[in-house]
């Protein structure tokens, strides 16, 4: 024992050196020699003790308590030693429980506990036992045969036991929290509404080194004119909130485009309804959106403080890659400061592309993170990041030779420059016109695992 002795029922319960257990044991001589039997077997826990189950209630409602030894005497015994209750108590109708009944009472008593303690009892009569355990108990020891050796086995079994559950629920729920974050994941790669099948559109979607969901998301719609709308974005932060709001901002941004509310309405719309959703003042959204004209003949552009898409035009091994300009790029939804968004328009001929990512993708890391000092003494620094320029080079490589799996390849190959898994989520959305009837667009959807790409 931690002490040497038995705390009654009022002693302190806070502060304990060790495992808590509690004697539940009405006899001062059987009590007397557990605590014997508990300091020769060399136990570091510290041994409190209650008289009756109604006070154990109250201890374990109290918490702290690691292990319940609970002990049974015989009936006709048990019985007999039943104090006349006081007919002032609340509860003095409602007789002290004996035998099996005690152990499920306990049991109901911790039911409720986020870390229930193990429960050992100890038995004057054989049948007791086997009752016992199939009421709840952990493990049972007669009080003839508890001696040191026989009691600390029983304990330390009891304590090990509960803590491989406490290791298995938090197990079990943090595959409850993993299947919830990746049925969020599936809803951040929506299915594109684009009819024409001569427009391709691929998406991909990539979560960050820590597994915490980002808030990036994206969206694709084809209007009832032949216009076709995307949109990418990234609400500020990571974790379950941020990938929440991302999702119900695409929705949003969804309805407005179906509802045919006109492209240079959507933005401030939006605003509207991130300023009503977000959890404080200081969230906000940087966004692209793209519309392809209904003749495949322009672009126009709209940036609120996204980094500015890739323009990929030319046939197959003539494709050329430049950064469309983001001159007219205005502030980040959601940021109390004057300015709006304007479009820039882009005029096309032939097939073409249009890359829009989240910097997920531009801030992967692609050098070294220390430089010598000349002594020969490494300097910490930042790693020099992919870049915009980076990520128009990989596009150009790898849409070099085809467009098939295009997005995917394109994020392995920004994974593998980085290192492996990259810190901040990323998110990469292609829409593009093949320029003939012939020629089917692509289209893809990749929702990548950083641990399945790994192997």
């Amino acid at each position: 024992m931690a002490d040497g002795g038995v705390r009654g029922p009022d002693a302190a319960w806070a502060g304990a050196v060790g495992q808590v257990v509690l004697l539940v044991e009405g006899d001062d001589h059987d009590a007397l020699l557990v605590a014997e039997s508990l300091g020769d077997a060399g136990l570091d826990v510290e041994l409190r003790r209650v008289r009756s189950v109604r006070e154990a209630e109250s201890a374990l409602a109290r918490g702290g308590v690691d292990c319940l030894l609970v002990g049974l005497g015989a009936p006709g015994a048990a019985e007999s030693e039943v104090e006349e209750p006081d007919a002032t108590e609340p509860d003095a109708a409602e007789p002290e429980a004996i035998g099996a009944d005690a152990v499920g009472r306990l049991r109901a008593a911790c039911a409720g506990l986020l870390d229930p303690p193990a429960l050992v009892v100890l038995t004057d009569i054989a049948d007791q036992g086997a009752s016992a355990v199939a009421a709840g108990a952990d493990d049972h020891l007669s009080k003839d045969e508890a001696d040191p050796v026989a009691l600390g086995r029983s304990l330390r079994y009891a304590l090990q036991g509960r803590r491989t559950a406490a290791q298995e629920r938090a197990l079990s729920r943090g595959e409850v929290r993993a299947a919830e974050a990746e049925r969020l994941e599936r809803a951040l790669v929506p299915t594109p509404l684009v009819a024409d099948r001569d427009v391709s559109v691929m998406v991909g979607y990539l979560p960050g080194r820590d597994g915490l969901l980002g808030g990036d998301f994206f969206d694709a719609i084809e209007r009832a004119d032949a216009a076709v709308m995307c949109v990418i974005g990234d609400v500020a932060g990571h974790g379950p909130d941020e990938a929440a709001l991302g999702a119900r901002l695409r929705t949003a941004w969804r309805t407005l485009v179906l509802s045919d509310t006109p492209a240079d309405r959507t933005l401030p719309l939006l605003e509207r309804v991130l300023i009503s959703e977000r959890a404080s003042a200081e969230v906000f959204v940087t966004l692209c959106q793209v519309v392809v004209m209904p003749g495949r003949d322009a672009v126009e552009v709209y940036l609120a403080g996204h980094v500015p898409p890739l323009l990929i035009t030319g046939p197959v091994g003539a494709v050329e890659v430049r950064v469309l300009d983001g001159a007219l790029r205005g502030r980040a939804l959601g940021v109390p400061v004057e300015g709006g968004w304007r479009a820039q328009r882009v005029e096309l001929t032939g097939p073409f592309s249009v890359a829009l990512y989240t910097d997920g993708l531009v801030e992967a890391q692609v050098g070294p993170a220390a430089a010598g000092d000349g002594a020969g003494k490494p300097l910490p620094r930042a790693a020099p990041r992919l870049g915009v320029p980076g990520l128009r080079g990989v596009l150009a490589a790898e849409v070099s030779g085809d467009f098939c799996g295009l997005v995917e390849r394109v994020l392995r190959r920004v994974r593998d420059l980085h290192g492996g898994p990259l810190a901040d989520d990323a998110a990469l959305l292609v829409v593009g016109w093949t320029g003939s009837a012939d020629v089917p667009g692509e289209r893809s959807s990749t929702l990548a695992d950083s641990a399945e790409w790994a192997r």
